[in-house]
């Protein structure tokens, strides 16, 4: 049988994340002091990251290499956040049966 990861299971390092995406750890540090990604903490206050967040870190740094700042950066990932529930919302009421007069 396969082993899958949960998408939502904070288990990376900040080293891990670093290796697995050939950038620097003081990146993947300064993304969190940024509020550009920030993953959860384990007891002892490390930071860990989920599987989909290293997916996030990965993509952040594409838009960095592509001469984006990380305040723009997270402003495209706030917009985007914003995008998707406006969309959630606009298919759940075109789902909505059409009210009476």
């Amino acid at each position: 049988m396969p082993f899958a990861f949960d998408d939502d299971a904070a288990i990376f390092s900040v080293g891990q994340v670093a290796e697995m995406l050939g950038v620097q750890s003081a990146f993947v540090r300064r993304l969190d002091a940024e509020h550009v990604v920030q993953p959860a903490r384990s007891i002892g206050g490390q930071r860990r990251y989920t599987r989909l967040e290293v997916e996030q870190v990965e993509r952040v740094a594409t838009m960095a290499d592509s001469g984006h700042n990380l305040t723009g950066i997270r402003r495209i990932l706030e917009l985007e956040a914003e995008l998707a529930t406006l969309k959630r919302q606009i298919a759940r009421l075109q789902n909505r049966p059409a009210e009476r007069s």
